[in-house]
């Protein structure tokens, strides 16, 4: 063997070495950033201001949204005319259909008085 050649194997090595010394443990890295969560619109609650918000949802769309309510799907905004599907395919991920909340009823008083 020439004597370059033992040299050159011996500085991969170490070069080897040094690197995945210098990376440290793999499983001691921190986790990745996790994304962000967005909070979801509710088409059955939200205030015109916060549908304003969505992308391509104006004053008119707004007004149609809330006249329609309430809604069981989100999809319903295409299928009841309510908005064109392209806007609907912008939002679609930024909206929910929460089922309302039946109003509580109060339990009737009886009277605690003694006759």
């Amino acid at each position: 063997m020439k004597p370059g050649t033992i040299a050159r194997g011996l500085l991969v090595g170490i070069s080897l070495f040094a690197g995945v010394a210098l990376a440290g443990d793999p499983a001691k890295a921190p986790p990745p950033p996790a994304a962000k969560k967005v909070a979801l619109v509710d088409i059955n609650g939200a205030s015109q201001e916060e549908l304003e918000k969505l992308p391509g949802v104006g004053s008119d769309y707004c007004h149609h949204i809330i006249m329609g309510r309430p809604y069981e799907q989100t999809a319903e905004l295409v299928t009841k005319g309510i908005l064109p599907q392209e806007t609907y395919d912008g939002i679609k991920d930024k909206i929910v259909a929460k089922r309302p909340q039946p109003a509580k009823k109060k339990a009737p008083r009886t009277s605690s008085r003694k006759s």
